[in-house]
């Protein structure tokens, strides 16, 4: 699998990630199966977030590695925080008990990357400052970034903030691409003209920011898998297609299409299936024409103006 630098860090991640999700809901035995198998296929980036399986996500995945063949340096181990029922929180506190759950539920004693999970509206930066000095201080957390932030919200930060935001995780998918969509319509009326996240894409390309991709087979908020749905009956015929011509899955397609864009997208895929992760992995190797992505994304039901 190739391999992309997170931000302008010294870490190197496989250019596809597993997020962790699901994890709590199949057994350790077989949680140990899809960590070796993602491994072997190049993936060793492991996304989680304290609210996944309000935490058991996490002990899954620690009881899991401890019957794998890995060690913890052979692996980056990636989490999020800032969510709790009914409101977001990046207050210092919260933060820094975030981080210590989070770290004793994966059995580690360091993160590779933490990022904050959705924008908190009562953000106070200098707090969020103060969590991420004690954090490296200490060596907990070694690399920082956000999820869900538009330019603003990033820059604020990054004005009080030390490290460097290397990472904004961002729902991206061949069907949900309004991050890509107003670049098409600079300066027109219709509906996808509107910049719903300030240019968030090119914001994160211009300060070397990885784009890690979320929900990249989902539609909507999360409403379903695209892939193999009769309501997508157009980008399901291209994909088939190009799936045909490479010798790979419809899945693995899907991903390329991701992989394609020069931003150097990282995607987090959800699978539990290791069989299903190995076929997704092969879209690394995939060579895709600029003739090809275009015809995809007109197939998902988008217009060039």
């Amino acid at each position: 699998m190739k391999r992309i630098n997170l931000g302008t860090s010294h870490i190197e991640a496989g250019e596809i990630s597993l997020g962790c999700m699901r994890m709590n809901q199949i057994a350790v035995s077989e949680a140990a199966e899809v960590i070796e198998r993602a491994y072997q296929s190049g993936i060793d980036l492991f996304d989680h977030a304290d609210i996944y399986g309000k935490g058991e996500a996490e002990k899954t995945f620690a009881d899991a590695f401890a019957e794998t063949s890995l060690r913890r340096e052979d692996v980056l181990l990636q989490s999020k925080c800032g969510i709790r029922e009914g409101m977001y929180d990046f207050s210092k506190d919260y933060i820094l008990s975030s981080v210590d759950g989070i770290l004793q539920r994966l059995g580690t004693d360091y993160l590779d990357t933490l990022l904050l999970h959705r924008p908190d509206a009562l953000m106070e930066p200098d707090e969020v400052a103060e969590a991420f000095h004690q954090l490296e201080k200490s060596g907990k957390v070694k690399v920082f970034g956000v999820s869900n932030q538009n330019p603003v919200q990033m820059a604020l930060l990054a004005k009080t903030v030390d490290q460097p935001l290397q990472i904004n995780q961002l729902q991206l998918s061949l069907v949900h691409t309004p991050m890509i969509d107003a670049g098409f319509h600079v300066n027109m009326a219709d509906e996808a003209a509107t910049v719903k996240d300030g240019g968030i894409l090119e914001y994160c390309r211009l300060y070397d920011v990885t784009v890690q991709a979320w929900s990249p087979f989902q539609h909507g908020m999360i409403e379903g898998v695209f892939i193999g749905n009769n309501d997508f009956p157009n980008v399901n015929e291209a994909l088939s297609a190009f799936a045909e011509e490479k010798n790979i899955t419809a899945s693995a397609a899907a991903i390329a299409w991701i992989l394609r864009h020069p931003a150097q997208i990282q995607p987090v895929i959800g699978s539990m299936n290791p069989q299903r992760i190995e076929h997704i992995a092969q879209a690394s190797e995939v060579d895709m024409t600029r003739a090809q992505w275009y015809e995809l994304y007109r197939a998902a039901g988008n217009d060039l103006p």
